[in-house]
């Protein structure tokens, strides 16, 4: 075999993760048996699996004859091999090909030879990862929490790429969805499948607050968005006391999360909290409530500037995990250093949404709106007003945006508002992959700082559990 064909001797002295029987085998294969490409293709999706340049151009070029149904043999094989000069003159290739052939102790163990081919790649990747870290690191790129960030990152990166769906034949998942179905049927309201978020109507048009689905929830500043999610982490809580919850509050400290939570649920009047002045009826209230979340699983996190893998890593640590709640988007830094806002915005969606599938729980997170909805008439919001839109929009499996007409009436119209208009918001469902879109008309009690179903928004919450 010509030596020009073995890894290099700086290959070696590098130390770099490396088979070159195990890679010659998985090549050989196909060369015997070209049916066993597919079966190589399931597990060695890209020709950058491989470490010889060789081996990665004569493995490109076998899924291209394939792609255009094209019979792979050695004398088709070394043609193309030829055309493209893949190697440096045609006696090489002839006798590389062939060695390739004669190399394989048998087809039988072309899974194990894929095998051991991966696991140098992804140690390879480790290694190269480790690598920059420690340039980074070296050379004061950033400070420790972003270089922790950026590290935790890659590993992530490297992780997501073992992962990888097999096809399964549909009798083996039709089983999975009609015990589902099943399950479903024993419910008292089978038209919602995931969390009831506590407002009724807009569980009927979601269908709840479904697995694996990022769930955006958007509003100009001041219209409530906060509130509405801490009210459906309450509910959420309260209902299912042994569920976790993870509060990220990028915004609002711990106490103040808590205070809001507390004047929500207690209906005590936020003013009253603040100042501490409280009534004896209202102290036996906020007692009660203090009591009743004190009994739940959420969990708050008030790290500012905290990115999707930093939330991971601490979700990950709770055992019942059920829901996430990120306040919100704008706030959030990328784990790798981005110039440009929108991509940097579109790579946390992304994975917001990743991490939602990975840990099988609905991420609900809060999004600011431009200012485009303040010069429209009648200020509706809708999809385009998401800022940075660029993927939200695509990351996205629900948008649900919040609006008062109240807000942006003046003083005087306020004055005059009837308490129909006052105490009344619209959740407005402009995306849901699981069904329709619409308005869904609620309470809003902004003394309390409260969302509810419009026809409890003006009594004491409903019992639970």
């Amino acid at each position: 075999m010509p030596d020009d064909k073995l890894p290099s001797l700086e290959a070696y002295t590098q130390g770099l993760p490396y088979n070159l029987e195990a890679e010659q085998s998985v090549l050989g294969c196909v060369l015997l048996d070209p049916e066993k490409l597919p079966d190589i293709m399931e597990k060695i999706a890209s020709p950058e699996v491989f470490y010889n340049e060789q081996h990665k151009k004569l493995y490109a070029l076998m899924i291209r004859m394939f792609s255009e149904s094209r019979p792979i043999d050695y004398i088709t094989l070394l043609e193309k091999a030829r055309s493209e000069e893949i190697f440096d003159n045609d006696a090489t290739a002839k006798s590389y090909l062939l060695h390739l052939m004669e190399l394989v102790p048998t087809t039988s163990n072309l899974s194990n030879y894929c095998d051991i081919v991966l696991e140098k790649y992804y140690m390879r990747n480790l290694l190269s990862a480790a690598t920059e870290i420690e340039s980074s690191v070296r050379q004061g790129e950033g400070s420790a929490s972003e270089l922790l960030d950026a590290a935790e990152q890659k590993i992530y990166d490297i992780r997501q790429g073992r992962q990888s769906s097999e096809l399964r034949p549909i009798s083996e998942v039709i089983i999975g969805v009609y015990d589902n179905i099943y399950e479903m049927n024993q419910k008292d309201d089978t038209r919602i499948t995931g969390l009831a978020s506590g407002f009724t109507q807009l569980d009927l048009i979601l269908s709840g607050l479904n697995r694996s689905d990022l769930i955006l929830v958007a509003a100009r500043p001041g219209m409530g968005k906060s509130a509405f999610a801490l009210n459906i982490a309450a509910n959420v809580g309260i209902k299912h006391p042994d569920m976790d919850v993870a509060i990220f509050s990028l915004e609002m400290s711990n106490p103040q999360l808590v205070s809001r939570m507390l004047c929500s649920d207690a209906l005590i009047p936020s003013d009253k909290m603040r100042t501490g002045r409280l009534e004896k009826e209202e102290w036996s209230k906020l007692a009660v409530s203090a009591q009743r979340l004190a009994g739940t699983h959420i969990w708050l996190d008030d790290t500012a500037g905290i990115s999707v893998p930093q939330m991971k890593a601490k979700v990950r640590r709770l055992k019942n995990l059920g829901l996430i709640i990120i306040d919100y988007l704008q706030l959030m830094t990328s784990s790798t250093r981005i110039e440009n806002r929108v991509q940097e915005i579109s790579q946390m969606t992304r994975g917001l949404k990743i991490m939602a599938k990975e840990l099988d729980v609905p991420v609900i997170c809060l999004s600011q709106l431009s200012r485009a909805a303040e010069q429209r008439q009648g200020h509706r919001p809708m999809l385009s007003d998401l800022r940075e839109s660029g993927s939200i929009e695509q990351d996205a499996d629900s948008v649900l945006f919040l609006f008062r007409e109240e807000y942006y009436a003046d003083n005087e119209e306020r004055d005059g508002a009837d308490d129909a208009t006052r105490n009344t918001a619209i959740c407005i469902v402009a995306k849901n992959r699981h069904g329709s879109t619409g308005d869904v008309m609620i309470g809003w009690q902004g003394e309390y700082t409260r969302f509810s179903n419009l026809e409890m928004s003006r009594e004491a919450p409903p019992p639970f559990g």
